[in-house]
């Protein structure tokens, strides 16, 4: 393996901040996470695999570890019948591209996660989510390298313990598997209402009344494109805020005080609110701060932007003010989605994942 040290690592994170990493290496397929994994080991460093850092923040001090990227690739399609269609997709695919192909071939389960930025190995971590449709819908299983048990193991849907946005990957089981892949099933079939609100608004204002994968696909991109900038071209990592989830009394109080707060009621009883208008009713709508270098994005104001920020420092210096404007205003406490990633204790068990 080709081990590099001392690398910055303002390149691996689409926030384009942080310090550097003390070696870095690139891995194409299982066998080299495997090497990956147990160089780490002898070293008594910590290690980490990663995609392309859409959805994480290095922190200024770096990663004294092994900063693992995942280049593993693969795609393949088994067809059970003329209906159900089960993909196999390797972590280091691009997921939008994952998106576009089952798309291209009339299935239905993923299209509305279109133009999410980031590998597919990323979208189990996160239970990932949008406009009406979540990973954990149609994941079967993950492949992963248990670092416990040192083997590569299919982990079922089941044993996940998804959540809205999270999963054992991302709290419990924190740093003890490494994602290599995922198999999904999806349908051959359209999808059918009813639709997300902004989606269904979309398609009542342009007039569509035929769903197919495409016609879903083509508006998700549409609404996101809208709103949501691309992290080639400006620095960020998405909604940097999950919508939090309120019991009914908490709503009614809100409700009570502010009668044009946007939220959702879920299944469980539960009602989630919008972050988006909690920071903008909180004054932070277009809001550019000199004193950070950070911004929000003028169209969407759940989107933290680097404009000419310096450090991670200043980002986490503009996230408190949001955060504590608006747990002043609406005794809500903001929680981010992206992860910073602060520098592990130096021990083999320490080692974390996160693709």
């Amino acid at each position: 393996m080709d081990i590099h040290q001392n690398v910055s690592l303002k390149l691996y994170s689409t926030m384009r901040l942080g310090g550097n990493a003390a070696y870095l290496v690139n891995v194409v397929d299982r066998n080299e996470v495997n090497q990956a994994i147990k160089w780490a080991d002898d070293h008594h460093l910590p290690a980490i695999m990663i995609g392309i850092g859409s959805n994480i923040i290095w922190s200024d001090k770096g990663y004294p570890g092994l900063v693992i990227v995942d280049k593993i690739l693969g795609f393949e399609k088994f067809d059970e019948d003329q209906e159900n269609v089960y993909l196999t997709i390797s972590s280091g695919e691009d997921w939008d591209s994952v998106v576009a192909r089952s798309v291209a071939d009339n299935l239905t389960g993923i299209e509305a996660l279109s133009l999410i930025p980031g590998t597919a190995g990323a979208t189990p971590v996160q239970n990932v989510g949008a406009y009406g449709q979540q990973i954990s819908e149609t994941l079967v299983s993950v492949e992963c390298y248990d670092h416990q048990t040192k083997q590569f193991m299919a982990m079922p849907n089941t044993d996940c313990n998804f959540s809205y946005r999270s999963s054992r990957f991302k709290t419990t089981d924190k740093g003890r598997f490494f994602i290599t892949g995922m198999t999904l099933h999806l349908r051959r079939a359209n999808p059918e209402p009813p639709f997300y609100p902004s989606v269904k608004s979309y398609f009542d204002s342009n007039k569509i009344v035929s769903y197919t994968p495409q016609v879903l696909r083509d508006a998700v991109i549409n609404i996101r494109s809208a709103k949501m900038p691309d992290p080639k071209q400006v620095a960020n990592n998405g909604s940097f805020f999950v919508n939090p989830l309120v019991d009914e009394g908490q709503l009614t109080d809100l409700l009570n005080k502010y009668p044009s707060i946007t939220y959702w009621s879920q299944n469980d009883g539960k009602y989630k609110l919008s972050a988006a208008w909690l920071v903008e009713q909180a004054g932070f709508k277009d809001f550019h701060d000199p004193e950070t270098g950070m911004a929000t994005w003028p169209a969407q104001a759940l989107v933290f932007v680097n404009e000419h920020a310096q450090s991670t420092a200043n980002l986490l210096s503009f996230r408190q003010k949001v955060v504590s404007k608006v747990q002043q205003m609406f005794d809500i406490n903001l929680q981010q989605e992206p992860e910073i990633i602060d520098t592990p204790i130096i021990t083999e068990s320490s080692l974390l994942s996160n693709t």
